[in-house]
């Protein structure tokens, strides 16, 4: 049979995978972080789960590492498996070390039952939680949120997306920010900016992302990150860069729809996509 070099090419990247399978799981020591100054600007990422902030943190990352900002991640659930929330927790506080994010948790086993159903059937519960958020907002005035779409797919990160909403709504009107929305399990139809991740960003989200132990036990997720960053790298070209442009040079990228919250609403503040190439510092896009 005769053998193609992309055969070989194939074969590689299975032998790959095989191999990261053997890999430690959360035993490195903490990441290099920059200095960040007491006073630096907030950028509070709303996790729908533990991992969360591993898996779509590569924007937050460059966040803390390039534009200096204090970056803070909001536990909003542990998961809803109560026998694994202490675990969980545990797991996401080494995560964050790693990173160098700092943590909140909203409860001591995080807030349950955070999806759409929950808003719909038990407003009052819902607005307990939106309280919580809310007062984590005013707490902590942070000049970027990230929170998932609201077509993710996740029950729990489309719940989290309406919560932070919800939570956003009730802030004064005079309250801006950034915000970011992240896409996971499934993709936005238009995220309106690609963010490039460098190998060793990557490299050390894949290394956070095994601190979560159970969970990469049960599913390696954390070894399929290359190859779903540069796929967003395929699909941002066009659905971000224009139908029929070029793929930037990029290998790997996260796919992002940013917009401002302003007078009690999410607001476009630019026509079209953007591209945050490694060569640009990310505070740029947050002047």
């Amino acid at each position: 049979m005769y053998m193609t070099p992309y055969h070989q090419l194939v074969s590689d990247y299975a032998r790959l995978l095989k191999q990261g399978r053997a890999l430690p799981l959360g035993t490195f020591p903490p990441a290099a972080r920059p200095e960040i100054a007491p006073h630096a600007p907030k950028a509070l990422f709303f996790a729908p789960h533990p991992d969360d902030e591993c898996i779509v943190g590569a924007l937050a990352v460059r966040l803390m590492r390039q534009a200096r900002m204090n970056l803070i991640n909001v536990a909003v659930t542990l998961g809803s498996k109560k026998e694994r929330q202490q675990e969980r927790l545990r797991e996401l506080q080494a995560a964050c070390h790693y990173l160098g994010f700092t943590l909140v948790t909203t409860a001591p086993n995080g807030l349950e039952r955070i999806t759409p159903k929950t808003r719909e059937q038990d407003p009052q519960y819902w607005a307990a939680c939106v309280g919580v958020i809310k007062n984590i907002l005013e707490q902590h005035q942070p000049k970027v949120v990230l929170c998932p779409h609201d077509r993710d797919w996740n029950g729990t990160h489309i719940g989290t997306h309406h919560l932070v909403v919800d939570a956003l709504k009730q802030m004064p009107a005079s309250y801006a920010c950034y915000l970011v929305e992240t896409e996971f399990w499934g993709a936005m139809t238009d995220p309106n900016l690609m963010v490039e991740v460098s190998a060793e960003d990557l490299a050390d989200m894949i290394a956070a992302t095994s601190f979560h132990v159970g969970e990469v036990k049960r599913n390696p997720y954390h070894l399929l990150l290359p190859p779903w960053m540069m796929d967003n790298v395929r699909r941002g070209g066009e659905v971000v860069g224009g139908q029929g442009g070029a793929a930037p040079d990029y290998t790997f990228a996260v796919l992002y729809r940013l917009r401002k919250w302003s007078q009690g609403q999410a607001v476009r503040f630019y026509e079209g996509g953007k591209q945050a190439p490694l060569s640009l510092n990310i505070a740029e896009l947050f002047a």
